[in-house]
């Protein structure tokens, strides 16, 4: 294809891709309330009379701002429009980049969507599980006294963290795996980092979750050594199939294929 033809055709992918998430967006944006409270029901919410009277410590949901609904009703509908339109913006990116393409790379690139995808939505709802867990630790380190006011664009932001850092850390093993696959790392080689690949994991797991009670870093801890196991254990599936693919080694006595069959009676 010439250069003109490749921009018209990013041009009609771009087109297609944004016409998408502003459909969704406006979809969203229709629901915006209903979203709203999904994104918040993890809060232990108080009204301001009830503030201080219950023996569990909760806050004051609120925004501040006059401007602060609207700019939280575009925010929450884009993100929306984005992640509901995600199928059709990833589809136009793959066809896009698709033809120029080998038929390894492009199953490869299928092969890590089909897996990446489902990986990320695994950790994003264990991330949505243990928010309110993070959420009640988090506010039990407000002083008896005081009334903890909770912002809303901080909360989101905060969910939004933990979302994006417990999806994107589930798709290390499928990393390690692709690494198998191309050649660059072993099977043998991943099974040696484990001492080392469990500390990482138990600080990053300690680092990511912003409370500092147990269950969160086990929820994020726990899935992933389990997905570093499993990753190991496709790569030494994945060694032993190429070992066997492998031709064996010639012995010393044994002539090698490439010379040609010395004809009868020739010494």
């Amino acid at each position: 294809m010439p250069l003109t033809s490749h921009l018209r055709e990013l041009r009609s992918r771009l087109l297609k891709a944004i016409s998408a998430i502003a459909v969704t967006t406006i979809v969203a944006g229709l629901f915006y309330n209903q979203l709203v409270d999904f994104m918040l029901d993890p809060l232990p919410g108080c009204t301001i009379s009830g503030a201080g009277s219950s023996t569990e410590r909760c806050g004051i949901i609120a925004t501040n701002g006059l401007l602060a609904p609207f700019t939280l009703a575009l925010k929450v509908s884009i993100t929306a429009g984005l992640i509901g339109a995600s199928p059709i913006w990833l589809y136009q990116l793959w066809a896009f980049l698709a033809p120029g393409l080998r038929h390894t790379e492009k199953r490869y690139g299928l092969v890590f969507l089909a897996t990446g995808i489902p990986l990320f939505l695994t950790g994003a709802a264990i991330a949505y599980a243990v928010l309110p867990t993070t959420a009640r630790v988090l506010i039990s380190f407000t002083p008896g006294k005081a009334t903890n006011i909770l912002p809303v664009d901080d909360f989101l932001d905060l969910a939004t963290r933990m979302v994006v850092v417990f999806g994107l850390s589930f798709e290390l093993p499928l990393i390690l795996v692709m690494l198998n696959l191309a050649g660059a790392v072993s099977a043998k080689r991943m099974a040696g980092w484990w001492r080392n690949m469990v500390i990482s994991i138990t600080v990053f797991s300690a680092i990511a979750t912003p409370s500092s009670d147990p269950l969160s870093m086990l929820a994020l801890a726990g899935p992933i050594t389990a997905l570093y196991v499993a990753a190991c254990a496709i790569a030494w599936v994945n060694d032993r199939r190429r070992a066997r693919r492998r031709p064996a080694p010639l012995s010393p006595d044994e002539p090698s294929p490439l010379l040609p069959p010395e004809p009868p009676g020739s010494h």
